[in-house]
């Protein structure tokens, strides 16, 4: 049976998983990995999620760990049994998006990070939960906790991430796709453009809901990822 490892997105940590871990058949010892907090470049987070965890992966990525993901399978193929993108794209770094993170690590560096973060969290999410505020200050504990300097480091990693789009037609594992239907950050198109690439792909939409599948919804998303798990690997 393959390991199950959950990558969290930028500035995020195991705490974006809480819904899912309980939820996982144990048959995947699913574990989070924190490789986004030692390594500066998507692909050292790669490299190191293969060294760190043994034998044959699941990974599951949330944005920014679905770039992580994704390079993982192009690094060692023949580890990757299956993974599982939610909100995240494979597509590099845009001229526009380079010059708004540039402006936000400039905002981090000089230790404004409350400033720059709290007026833009609400992109995170579909109105609906935008309108929680226990939901929304979850987040920003997250967020907020990563301090300056893997905000500025993540950041930069993302801007330099390669593009997986190059390799992801040669992948024969089993793919699962999900995003929201409402996702600000990383848009549909960016999912429906990764699944016209993937040889063995489900698509997942995930209604009423933003960029933060696992907290939005973790319901839905929990369903689908279970079900993907059961289809694709039923000895577990």
């Amino acid at each position: 049976m393959p390991n199950l490892v959950l990558l969290p997105g930028l500035a995020c940590d195991a705490r974006i998983w809480e819904a899912q871990l309980p939820a996982l058949p144990a048959a995947f010892n699913a574990r989070v990995s924190d490789t986004q907090l030692h390594n500066d470049t998507i692909e050292g987070m790669a490299a190191a999620v293969l060294r760190d965890h043994h034998g044959p992966l699941v990974l599951c990525g949330a944005s920014m760990g679905g770039m992580v993901a994704m390079e993982a399978a192009r690094q060692a193929p023949e580890r990757i049994a299956g993974l599982a993108l939610l909100g995240t794209s494979a597509r590099p770094e845009t001229p526009d998006m380079f010059t708004l993170r540039e402006g936000a690590i400039e905002c981090f560096e000089r230790g404004e990070v409350r400033e720059m973060i709290e007026p833009n969290v609400f992109f995170a999410f579909h109105p609906t939960q935008a309108a929680d505020p226990v939901m929304v200050q979850r987040y920003l504990d997250i967020v907020l906790g990563a301090g300056a300097e893997q905000l500025i480091r993540q950041n930069r990693a993302v801007m330099r991430r390669p593009d997986a789009r190059q390799h992801l037609p040669l992948l024969q594992a089993p793919v699962l796709l999900m995003c929201g239907d409402s996702d600000r950050l990383a848009a549909p198109e960016c999912t429906r453009e990764m699944a016209a690439l993937l040889p063995r792909r489900e698509v997942v939409w995930i209604p009423e809901c933003g960029h933060m599948l696992t907290m939005e919804k973790p319901d839905l998303v929990n369903a689908a990822l279970n079900a993907w798990l059961g289809r694709e690997f039923p000895a577990a």
